[in-house]
């Protein structure tokens, strides 16, 4: 299962409204003799029992997720597995979408022994932006932040690059391509003018641009060329910005907005986590990171919980889930 989630990793940013999904197929000796992983077309139990050819008895299929059960641009996982002869299915997470689920119970219908739970947490928290958007109908928002130790993201004139050294700039790049979105303020875009696309050459579709706010974008902004599409928000209102976002099938938002987006969006209880940069040095003054969250007590705080921690270049490099 380990090793399944490995390979489901690899679909990242590439399987639409889809989840990321690793499939491996062990023999009777539980030697792995396939793998695959969805990445846009066929689904990952499909892609390992295509690349097997024929299915060996008393093999077992072991996946990430529940497989499906319904016909939407590919037919049914659960046909497919029955067709290729699989004598067990073992999944991590049982599907939560009512379209999709139905699967064990129509392998166990067909004969076929069914093993549920194994690594479901890991499993699940590497599918949870597509969890969110089936259980909580809106996509999952990570708030990535680039400061000095004291909290600054720009000096009082206004001046921010580059707080964090390249290496991390590096990092961030790997962070929007898992992203289905990168969302910005107007306020980002009139003073820093930026492309919004992962810096990594990679020839795959580049995630959505996406601006809120009210003020006009310039014809010749950076987040208008050709290299990604650009949705603008003209609002302020957050339930149509999810609107717009889940009429797009995204399940992801790398959110490098500004303090007062970004403080909203918490306010709100819509970021679900942040990458936090933190380069070694001292402003004293200058721009927070953050606004002012009216907060006068400590039984009010804002609390985190850390999920990663590393160096990165010269930098300190959290991951935090917000709340517990």
């Amino acid at each position: 299962m380990r090793h399944a989630i490995s390979l489901a990793l690899r679909g990242e940013g590439r399987t639409g409204a889809n989840p990321i999904v690793g499939a491996v197929i062990l023999n009777a000796n539980s030697e792995i003799i396939a793998e695959g992983f969805h990445s846009g077309g066929d689904h990952a139990e499909v892609v390992a029992i295509k690349s097997l050819g024929k299915t060996p008895p008393g093999s077992t299929i072991v996946v990430t997720l529940e497989p499906c059960n319904h016909t939407g641009k590919t037919p049914p996982c659960t046909e497919a597995i029955i067709a290729a002869g699989v004598s067990r299915v073992v999944y991590a997470v049982k599907d939560p979408n009512p379209i999709a689920a139905g699967g064990s119970d129509r392998l166990r219908a067909a004969g076929i022994e069914v093993i549920s739970g194994p690594l479901e947490t890991a499993a699940r928290f590497f599918n949870r932006a597509w969890l969110s958007v089936i259980e909580r109908e809106r996509p999952l928002f990570i708030w990535k932040i680039a400061a000095t130790l004291d909290g600054k993201s720009a000096a009082v004139d206004g001046t921010s690059k580059w707080i964090t050294s390249e290496a991390s700039r590096e990092f961030v790049t790997l962070l929007r391509r898992n992203s289905d979105a990168i969302l910005v303020g107007t306020g980002t875009v009139l003073s820093d003018d930026p492309s919004l696309v992962p810096h990594d050459g990679v020839d795959f579709k580049n995630p959505i641009r996406v601006v809120m706010g009210l003020r006009e974008i310039p014809e010749t902004a950076l987040v208008r060329d050709e290299r990604a599409e650009l949705m603008q928000v003209k609002s302020h209102d957050f339930d149509q910005l999810i609107a717009a976002l889940m009429a797009k099938s995204v399940k992801q938002v790398f959110v490098e907005a500004g303090a007062r987006l970004g403080t909203a969006m918490l306010e709100r209880g819509l970021i679900d986590e942040i990458a936090l940069f933190q380069a070694p040095t001292l402003l004293g003054t200058g721009q927070n990171f953050l606004g002012d969250l009216g907060i006068t007590t400590l039984d009010q705080r804002f609390d985190l919980s850390i999920l990663a921690t590393r160096q990165i270049g010269s930098d300190l490099y959290t991951h935090l889930k917000v709340g517990k």
